[in-house]
């Protein structure tokens, strides 16, 4: 979720549907303006004793984003709290249990992102190494209970953290105990929006098996291989899932509207503070009868702010959110936007990706979903084949649009090679899970505390 800099109560308010759907219409681009944005989220430890550093503690969160100040990054305050850290690379936030994340700048290729990504990564390894903590890239704490964790000090997640236990069993999980990676990609019209959210919806499943990166839960195997995808199914139905409605004829921007009208509220921003109005109605703060703030209406800012509150699998904003990835370190960071700017930044390859899924139907669509967290790779699709049977035909489309874009670096290498990762783990069947289950019952010989040697 964004963080949110200043009050904007002085807005005009919302007093039209032309005004709900204004985000969505305004992040039309032309392809020459289109950007990528890449987000990702690590889990930070204390080298002595690998517990998960608190706020205010010395070298915990508080200072570790202070000391990014040496590379040029300004702080954010929030009720005289630092919670994040702005920068030309985007900014660095906090999550919950005090996760760090980059949500890095819109850049124009994938040799820009990647780079990015290695700034950062290299930025607070420094820091790391005066403070005597680690970063480790996965999707969820492989040793911690809930109540090892701190909490941050940002408004939002007390009001969070009290309502996820009324909507789900796992969403204090998905706050506390997980990390992601993410990639926010743009949209020409309404249609292409509309084409790219459908094949990108539909393959979130792979992308969910091939960064597959949390098979631990509290020191032992969990089951699963993506357990933080699976917390998604059980953390809130109201905001979550695959989203049946974005396949069938008329899906838009309006319906888009709709839908996240009908998602419960969170919060209201309101002179420095967020007020809670956890599973209070967005229509009713239309009408002026919010219950947390009778007779006020929404603003365009509290409209951008509820639009931030639903999790689906994909998100529309004025860009689309690709959500199915587990947390992981460098290449792995690097190949998520690679996969689907291959996929969808070129006509030619969202053509062919959308063939490969149109015929699906919804129930196998969910089914697919359901069954990619446990299984990976070897998940059934339509037809009495698995997912790692298309892998192989999906990452030639996007290695097909990759080479279409022909964004080069100074050595006059393309994109394709940020791939290779992936093409690795296609090619021996064995997703990033696998490979550390086999070392937890190999050389670890059950010792969990020998992950922290596989951080970034």
């Amino acid at each position: 979720m964004s963080t949110r800099k200043a009050s904007d109560a002085d807005e005009p308010v919302i007093e039209s549907r032309e005004q709900l759907v204004a985000p969505m219409l305004a992040g039309e681009k032309p392809e020459s303006d289109w950007r990528i944005g890449t987000e990702h989220e690590k889990f930070v430890y204390c080298r002595t004793d690998h517990h998960a550093p608190s706020y205010d503690e010395k070298c915990g969160i508080r200072d570790i984003l202070m000391a990014t100040q040496e590379f040029g990054w300004k702080p954010v305050e929030e009720n005289g709290n630092v919670i994040a850290m702005s920068g030309d690379d985007g900014t660095i936030s906090l999550e919950p249990a005090g996760q760090l994340e980059l949500s890095g700048a819109p850049l124009e290729n994938l040799h820009e992102t990647c780079n990015e990504t290695g700034r950062h990564l290299n930025q607070v390894k420094q820091i790391g190494e005066k403070c005597g903590v680690g970063f480790i890239g996965l999707g969820m704490w492989p040793d911690k209970t809930r109540e090892e964790l701190p909490v941050m000090p940002k408004g939002r997640y007390g009001i969070m953290m009290r309502h996820m236990p009324t909507v789900g069993d796992l969403g204090l999980d998905m706050m506390l105990r997980t990390c992601t990676i993410q990639v926010n990609l743009d949209y020409s019209s309404e249609a292409d929006m509309v084409k790219k959210f459908r094949t990108s919806l539909a393959l979130q499943p792979l992308a969910t098996a091939l960064f597959a990166n949390s098979p631990f839960t509290e020191g032992k195997p969990n089951g699963y291989l993506s357990y933080r995808s699976h917390i998604w199914s059980d953390t809130d139905p109201h905001r979550t899932g695959m989203l049946p409605f974005v396949f069938e004829d008329g899906f838009g921007y309006d319906r888009w509207a709709e839908y996240m009208l009908d998602v419960p509220m969170y919060f209201v921003f309101r002179d420095g503070q967020y007020i809670d109005a956890a599973g209070q109605s967005f229509r009713d703060f239309l009408n002026g009868e919010l219950p947390a703030l009778p007779g006020e209406r929404p603003t365009a800012s509290d409209w951008w702010d509820h639009l931030s509150t639903a999790f689906p699998e994909v998100r529309l904003k004025s860009f689309l959110e690709m959500r199915g990835a587990d947390g992981g370190p460098w290449g792995r960071i690097c190949a998520l936007p690679a996969f689907w700017v291959g996929l969808l930044y070129d006509q030619a390859a969202l053509d062919a990706a959308w063939n490969l899924v149109k015929d699906w139907t919804m129930e196998e669509r969910e089914a697919l979903r359901n069954a990619a967290p446990k299984l990976a790779l070897d998940a059934p699709i339509p037809g009495g084949h698995t997912l790692r049977d298309i892998a192989g035909d999906v990452l030639a489309i996007a290695r097909g649009g990759l080479s279409a874009r022909n964004r080069l670096n100074t050595s006059g290498d393309n994109e394709t090679g940020f791939l290779e990762t992936l093409d690795e783990i296609v090619a021996t069947g064995k997703v990033p899970a696998q490979r550390l289950l086999d070392k937890y019952e190999g050389e670890w010989r059950g010792d969990i505390t020998r992950i922290y040697e596989e951080s970034f």
